[in-house]
Parts: structure tokens; sequence; C-alpha cells
């Protein structure tokens, strides 16, 4: 790695956190005006949420990518990318009359994100050390974490007294501001070994099938589950899966090293990381309902989750010391179980007006309390229980996990909403979709007991961990 006396400052780290709240905060935001969005630009629920899944969707497929691009050209090229990316993705979704600019803008939002992550946590290990690295660490960590919890209070906010086009407005001149505080941080890259390598023919085969599989999920009920254009989408995916592991396993350099899944504590980290991000559905279908079935404004609706933010903030420190103190499986399974506890009390829409308010309102709480207490155990549990010469890879696979995640949990439960509402009572639509947030919450749970060891996560067991993966050099098959 290239080195420099620069040391880290506020400035800096300032511009990181504006660069990552372009993302978390604004581009999040789109959960909760999808009525107003709806009505303004006259488009189907099921493109809408197409729009909205995609920018975690393209995230996640090229993350990893722009990492390695980031360690090779450059983490603030990348990130200065990032955020030319989001000005445009942006300024096309605040010029939208359509679907068209609208989808095109999401997809360059997701892939800003993609840029910005990776590469702003890698400056900020270049450039802070020790007690300033793990200060600057956790303002990412607010950024990011903050962000998420306060994107639907503050989205309700400026659609409701301003516009909702005005949230991508500040987007704007959040990442123009972040791009001055972080103008002066010298470059950082990784040692050069040799010509770039990277799996393209992945990547490709990646993209291709994940966004088969979305527009299977989310435009299957408008076009007919059993019509010609939802049954080819079906076939991709199932066939660009099977294509997609032969390749990766026969690929010296793969985009998804499959032999990582053979610890089981990364494994159960991975999983479970998918399936509570993807139980980030809940926030859509909620939002959604008590604007179309409880005629609250997207404010109102807002002010329900700022609890969630509140929580989230308060137990990620929580997390970090139950987690020093008796390992990583019991803060990990009780985050998960209050997580999805909370999305259920969300799908108790029999309950009369206050008594549905309230139950919101506890609901986005204890979401954020179960997320706050999980983030910390399991981003650590991913990244002790990598091996020592692919902790990068580990790490992009781990992220990916919570984007894709998060973009098919959104994909399926407002497709569900979305087909039961059609049907039947938006009451009844808004149970069944956050009914299927609480299965992924479940299935996150039982992939926690059943892949990661009770002592994960102690000091005592990093040596041997350690001569586990010392030991054990060959990839087996993954399942």
């Amino acid at each position: 790695m290239e080195t420099t006396s620069y040391k880290g400052t506020n400035k800096m780290i300032t511009g990181i956190v504006f660069g990552v709240i372009t993302f978390w905060l604004f581009a999040q935001s789109m959960v909760n005006v999808v009525p107003a969005v709806q009505k303004d630009l006259g488009i189907s629920l099921g493109t809408l949420n197409i729009a909205i899944s995609l920018s975690a969707l393209f995230s996640g497929m090229f993350i990893v990518a722009a990492g390695g691009l980031a360690d090779k050209i450059g983490r603030k090229k990348i990130t200065y990318l990032g955020l030319i990316l989001s000005i445009i993705g942006s300024l096309l979704i605040v010029l939208t009359q359509g679907a068209a600019l609208l989808i095109i803008g999401r997809i360059l939002l997701g892939i800003s994100a993609a840029c910005i992550m990776p590469a702003t946590i890698a400056l900020v290990k270049a450039y802070y050390e020790g007690a300033d690295r793990q200060r600057a660490l956790s303002f990412w960590s607010i950024g990011s974490w903050g962000g998420s919890g306060v994107c639907s209070l503050a989205g309700g906010a400026i659609a409701t007294y301003m516009g909702w086009r005005w949230i991508f407005i500040f987007s704007i001149i959040f990442a123009i501001l972040a791009m001055w505080l972080i103008k002066d941080t010298p470059e950082s890259k990784a040692e050069s070994t040799g010509a770039f390598k990277f799996d393209y023919t992945g990547l490709v085969i990646f993209i291709i099938t994940m966004l088969a599989l979305n527009l299977f999920i989310t435009r299957g009920a408008d076009w007919g589950w059993t019509s010609t254009i939802t049954l080819v989408c079906a076939v991709i995916t199932i066939i660009g899966i099977i294509v997609f592991v032969k390749v990766e396993r026969n690929n010296d350099i793969a985009l998804i090293d499959f032999s990582l899944f053979k610890n089981k504590p990364y494994a159960g980290a991975t999983y479970s990381n998918f399936l509570l991000n993807a139980v980030a559905g809940t926030l859509v279908v909620a939002n959604t309902y008590v604007q179309v079935g409880r005629g609250f404004t997207a404010f109102q609706s807002g002010l329900l989750s700022i609890g969630y933010l509140i929580a989230v903030l308060a137990m990620i420190r929580v997390g970090e010391k139950i987690l020093q103190k008796s390992g990583a499986k019991s803060p990990m399974i009780w985050g998960a179980i209050i997580t999805t506890v909370g999305c259920a009390l969300m799908g108790l829409t029999f309950l009369p007006g206050f008594s549905y308010t309230v139950a919101v309102f506890i609901g986005f709480a204890l979401f954020g309390l179960g997320l706050g207490i999980y983030a910390t155990p399991s981003t650590d549990t991913s990244v002790s229980n990598s091996p020592p010469d692919k902790v990068g890879a580990a790490a992009g696979v781990y992220k990916m996990a919570s984007s894709l995640g998060g973009a098919f949990g959104v994909a399926i439960s407002a497709t569900v909403y979305g087909a039961i509402a059609a049907v039947s009572s938006v009451e009844v639509a808004a149970t069944g979709g956050i009914i299927a947030n609480v299965i992924f919450g479940i299935l996150s749970i039982i992939s926690i007991i059943a892949l990661v060891p009770k002592d994960t996560g102690k000091t005592t067991n990093e040596k041997a961990t350690k001569i586990d993966y010392r030991n054990n050099t060959e990839p087996e098959p993954s399942h």
C-alpha cells in the first residue's frame, strides 16, 4: 500500500459521511414516498417497486468489482466516481416525468453506492490509526445505519412539505459538498502486483441472473405468472444460477469465492445478514399502508419510525459490548428475534386507529433495537472468520449479501402487498407483505442457530480459527 504522512481530519471524515448518506439517507428515502411518486408520475406499483429495489440490487451486484477497482486505481478516484454517479442519478430522478429516467436514475444510485462504500472504508483504514480509526469508522457507521434510520422520517418530511423531488436535490447538494470536503485527501492505492484481474464473465452472468430474478418477482403479477415473459425470466434465473456456480467453482479469480462458506461462522453471518436485510421490505409495506390505508401523510408515517433511528444508533455499541462478553451467537440470535417481533407487530392491521399506531411505533423501535444488537457481532464474525489472504473478498461478499438481501426483501414484500391489494383490502395486503418479512426473520434466526458455534467471537478461539484455515486450504464443494 502507498505510504504517506497524511493523517485523516474531521473535514475528511465529514466528507466521507456526506458521501455515504447520499445512498443510505436520500436514495433509501424512496421507501416512504411510494404513494406520492406513484400519483405524480402515474406509473404502476409494480414498476415503482422495480425502481425502488434496483438501487440496492445494483449496489450488491457491483460492490465487489468496485472495491477491487478502488484498490487498483485509487480509493479517492472511485469515491469521486461514485459521487458523480450519485449526482447524475439524482438529477435524472428530479427531472423524470415517467418510469424511464426514474429507473435509470435508481440504477446509477446503486452503482454509486457500490463505489462509495468500499472505497470510503478503505480511505478510513489508510489515513486513520488506532482510536482515531475507531472513531472514524463509528462516524461511517452512523452515516450508514443512522442514514437508514432517519431516511423514512427525512423523506416523509421533505415529500410532505417540499415535494418528493427535493429529496434528490438535497442528495445532489450533499454529494457536491462531499467532493469538496475530501478534495485535499491524498490518493490511496494497494501495492501494485501486476495487471488487475477480475472475473468479468462471472459478473455478467451474475447481473443477468439477478435482473431476471428481480423482474420475475416484481413484474410476474402484472405480466401473469404463466405468461411467456415471466416464464422466460424464471428459466433464465434457474439456468443462470447453475451456470454461475459452475463457472465460479472452476475460476481461479472468482466473483464469489464459494470456499469461504466452508467456514460455518462466516456462512452463518453472511446468510443471516442477507435474510435480516431482506426484512427491510417491512419499511416499504408499513409506510405505504399507513398512508394509503390509514390516511397518514408521508411525514406522519416517517415520525412512526423515529424509534428505529434512536434504537439502532443506541444499540450498536451495546451489541459490541455483548459480543466482547459472551461471544457473537447470543446477540446475533436475540437481535434477529427482536427485529422479527418488531416486524410482526406492524402486521397487526386489524387493530383500530390509535392501537395500531402504537403497535407500529413499538414495532419500528424493536426493529432498530434488534438490528443494532445484531450488527457488530455479525460483522465481526464475518471478518474474524475469513482467511487472512481473503479478508477483502470475504468482506465484499458479506456487504453484497446486505445489499442483495435488501433489494429482494423489498421486491418480494412489495410484490406480495401489490398482488393481494389487487384482489382484497389494503389491510390484508399489508399483513401479507409483512408476513413475508417475518418469514425472512425466522429463516435468519434458524441460520444463526444452525451455523454459528456458541463460542464464536470469543478471543480464546481466534488462534484456533487461524489454524483451521491453515489446515483446510483446499476448497470444499459448496452446498
